[in-house]
């Protein structure tokens, strides 16, 4: 419930032009708990729910896309370079084939954040009656390649934080290790959740701005579904985008929904290299290998 409270916020926030602050009268959402409660008052309790069926899907594809890509990547770095050169230089190694499986990922996993994310940000009345509709009629009225709107800040963004996740992933696991003066290889749970989590939280810290400009981009077009929620703006790309927000929101524009987002990162990032390092010890226990 949390989890779906803080998801639905940051999006809300990232696609808000108002400033978010309590004393903002003008502002539709000023803050999380008052973004939540004006959520379940005007669209129901069931609102904190929008979005959810594509983003499952969203997250099995690109979840399932990036830790195999991954794993394929570095056997193949493993065998490529020398021992003494992937064990110093191993947070790079990480990091590089990281950021390959994060954009592969995207690729793969673009469509379903599309509609996730015009799913969480239409008001009332409603554009699109549920995932179904919302495939048909983005492809009836806008195309086949808008399901792909966004894309290029997404892999601007998703390489270097999916990278940075990796990457400060077994740093942080080296800086445990050091700390405690932990010797045996096995990653305990605990460890890769602290570990994951921090991860998480950094990377997102380098990359929010990227992950904004995405956002703003993959409701262009659909203006009249957004104009409850506050100003709808119309953006020609990135660089438009990233300098109309410098113009009049501030460089701290680039930042809205950015505590809700660094939870949320946390949480997954954290449970996802937790469930990772388990999966992988109970194959490798299981085949013996």
């Amino acid at each position: 419930m949390i989890f779906l409270t803080v998801s639905g916020s940051l999006l809300c926030f990232s696609l808000q032009v108002e400033p978010i602050h309590r004393t903002a009268v003008t502002s539709k959402y000023r803050g999380l708990t008052h973004a939540t409660q004006c959520i379940i008052r005007e669209e129901k309790v069931a609102a904190l729910w929008k979005g959810h069926v594509p983003a499952q899907f969203l997250s099995v594809v690109y979840g399932v896309m990036q830790f195999v890509s991954f794993e394929v990547l570095t056997e193949c770095v493993w065998k490529l370079l020398s021992p003494t050169l992937t064990k110093n230089w191993r947070p790079v190694v990480h990091f590089t084939c990281g950021g390959i499986s994060g954009c592969m990922a995207t690729i793969a996993a673009q469509p379903f954040d599309v509609i996730r994310t015009r799913l969480v940000a239409q008001g009332e009345p409603k554009m699109y009656k549920g995932t179904i509709h919302a495939v048909q009629s983005i492809l009836k009225e806008e195309g086949f390649f808008k399901l792909y709107r966004g894309l290029s800040p997404t892999l601007l963004q998703v390489g270097p934080y999916v990278g940075a996740q990796f990457g400060f992933y077994r740093l942080f696991q080296e800086i445990w290790n050091t700390a405690l003066k932990i010797t045996d290889t096995k990653i305990g749970i605990t460890e890769s959740l602290v570990c994951g989590s921090c991860a998480g939280m950094s990377a997102k810290a380098v990359v929010y701005p990227l992950d904004l400009i995405k956002k703003r981009l993959q409701v262009q077009g659909f203006e009249k579904a957004r104009q409850p929620f506050g100003s709808p703006r119309l953006y020609t790309g990135i660089i438009h985008c990233l300098m109309t927000v410098l113009k009049e929101e501030g460089f701290g524009g680039l930042y809205k929904g950015f505590s809700p987002s660094l939870l949320k990162s946390a949480l997954s990032t954290g449970l996802s290299f937790a469930v990772y390092e388990k999966m992988c010890q109970l194959l490798l226990l299981k085949y013996k290998l």
